[in-house]
């Protein structure tokens, strides 16, 4: 039997901004040099740096079936435009039953990853500028989450303070920074100012890991193995956190895992506190605490499909996880989702089933 699933709020959705906005958002010094769309007979191409691209497909699957999927589109047309146009986009949150979404961008290494340093630094504010416009066509269901710059602690304060002040509610971050670890004193005052502004900061799979495996003809395995392999670098990155002493020493901040499932919580939270027992005396590593206490009260998880997660629903903390439709990406439940959500929560309790589709997602962001 089928669970009821009245509301639904996708804590991990995605835009796909197009190419042509960056000639709109970047600084006047940079726009000769903004990506541009060159249109041809043949198909349409992305032009950034003297490197001429197709159109990415896989960002942009919502609704096709599994064998429709492909790395690449002949025309910028076929992208769903949900993605780009937030009317459209709210249009197709109704048609999957979904009253708000968080939205991430694409996931990498910046927004806008370019041979000059100073043009990808103006990426990420040029971006979150964009999402904020996106999201002021209904705050209420676009919750924007802005991408940080994390190679200068300073540099990173002062781009959570300005994207604050435009809307977004919450800062993607790498896995590692730019400079140093994240235990480091440098990086208090980020920490800080999240914690200030009620901000959760976001770790989401492949961003800023400095490792990406493009779709090949011919190499699907390692693709495969690659998105795959996304999923279970997460815990290694929360654990920087976990036994850097991150959480401890900021009993606020809070941390959300995004898009990296969560089948494997309840195995992680069980070995890092066994490690930590066998280890903390000769590593002289003290915390006030078992490492899965700063787990449990700070850090929240993301997932869209996994069954292994919901039917260990109590030992992953149904506090702490939220659902999520990944649209318009390739691992989507659009259009499908309350269908898919209901099948997935059939054998848990109707409360957990609220708190896990919504009320998780409602609160920590305050929707």
């Amino acid at each position: 039997m089928k669970a009821s699933v009245d509301r639904l709020i996708s804590s991990d959705s995605h835009v796909n901004p197009p190419t042509e906005m960056w000639e709109r958002y970047l600084p006047e010094e940079f726009r000769d040099r903004a990506p541009r769309v060159e249109r041809t007979d043949e198909a349409d191409y992305e032009v950034f740096e003297g490197r001429r691209k197709p159109i990415a497909s896989l960002s942009s699957v919502a609704g096709r079936r599994p064998e429709e999927y492909t790395s690449a589109i002949r025309r910028f047309s076929e992208v769903r435009p949900g993605g780009w146009d937030p009317a459209a986009r709210l249009e197709d949150q109704d048609l999957d039953g979904v009253s708000a979404e968080v939205l991430f961008g694409a996931v990498g290494d910046a927004p806008l990853a370019s041979q000059d340093p100073r043009l990808t630094r103006a990426g990420f504010s040029a971006y979150n500028r964009w999402l904020a416009d996106f999201c002021a066509h209904d705050r209420s269901r676009l919750v924007g989450i802005a991408v940080i710059p994390c190679d200068d602690p300073d540099d990173a304060v002062a781009e959570v303070g300005a994207s604050a002040a435009l809307g977004l509610r919450g800062a993607m971050i790498p896995h590692t920074p730019g400079v140093g670890e994240w235990r480091d004193d440098m990086w208090t005052p980020l920490w800080r100012e999240l914690v200030a502004r009620g901000w959760p900061a976001h770790l989401h799979v492949s961003a800023g890991t400095k490792r990406s495996i493009a779709p090949t003809p011919g190499r699907g395995d390692l693709f495969m193995n690659h998105v795959v392999s996304t999923k279970f670098e997460m815990p290694v990155t929360l654990g920087r956190f976990v036994f850097g002493g991150v959480l401890a020493a900021n009993p606020e901040l809070r941390l959300v895992s995004v898009e990296a499932q969560i089948g494997w919580i309840p195995f992680w939270k069980h070995y890092i506190d066994h490690v930590y027992e066998k280890h903390r005396y000769w590593t002289e590593t003290h915390m006030p605490e078992l490492p899965s206490a700063y787990v449990e009260r700070q850090v929240w998880f993301t997932f869209m499909e996994d069954p292994h997660g919901i039917d260990s629903v109590r030992a992953c903390g149904p506090d702490r996880i939220m659902w999520s439709s990944d649209y318009p990406h390739s691992e989507t439940t659009w259009p499908h989702s309350r269908k898919i959500v209901g099948e997935i929560f059939e054998r848990i309790p109707a409360d957990l089933v609220r708190r896990i589709a919504h009320d998780n997602c409602a609160d920590l962001y305050g929707v």
